[in-house]
């Protein structure tokens, strides 16, 4: 079993609702654990479907809910989005974007194919300084409170089950086939390095 916890990390498109649900899951586990986003903004639900609100990374949590409540706080409190907003609040000042991390993690997760895409593209046109391995993890899963609490709770029991590994290079294949038998889910891996 590794001596030291799994250095996590977990990405959606604007670090808002699936990568924050798996971050405060996994944190009150004890995982050290970040969250970001792959997008170049944030992008939250807007007043018709083709008008979202974009934001910059560097904009808090507390100023968005602020921003949401002044625009149209009943539509933005109905629809959930100032109820992640206040969770966000509580694990973390403002989202951060994966692409300007150059912190070295043992296992990243995504929420989405596409943002496995842009990770693993993030990671591979890095310059590789210490060849340590990374191993990047899709857990597909909506852009609803509903999945992404389901997604962070498979999530963290994958992170469970890798904590308690012997070897993480060899076990991990197996728990990934386990896991997919499990919850019917089937997951992309590939292994990036630093």
């Amino acid at each position: 079993m590794p001596s030291s916890p799994l250095r996590v990390a977990v990405v959606c498109m604007s670090n808002m609702n699936r990568s924050m649900e798996a971050h405060g899951i996994l944190r009150k586990k004890g995982f050290r654990v970040r969250s970001f986003g792959a997008g170049s903004h944030v992008r939250l639900p807007g007043p018709a479907r083709n008008l979202p609100v974009v934001y910059d990374f560097s904009t808090t949590y507390e100023q968005m809910r602020k921003d949401l409540l002044h625009k149209d706080g009943d539509r933005y409190r109905s629809n959930g989005i100032l109820h992640i907003l206040g969770r966000n609040e509580r694990i973390k000042p403002h989202p951060e974007r994966f692409q300007e991390c150059r912190d070295p993690f043992d296992v990243i997760f995504t929420c989405q194919e596409s943002v496995y895409d842009r990770v693993v593209e993030d990671l591979c046109t890095r310059e590789q300084e210490t060849c340590q391995p990374v191993h990047v993890i899709n857990v597909d899963m909506e852009d609803t409170l509903e999945d992404a609490t389901l997604g962070a709770l498979i999530i963290c029991e994958l992170c469970q089950r890798l904590q308690q590994a012997d070897d993480l290079e060899d076990h991990l294949a197996q728990l990934l086939l386990a896991m997919e038998e499990k919850t019917g889910r089937s997951f992309l891996h590939t292994v990036c390095f630093y």
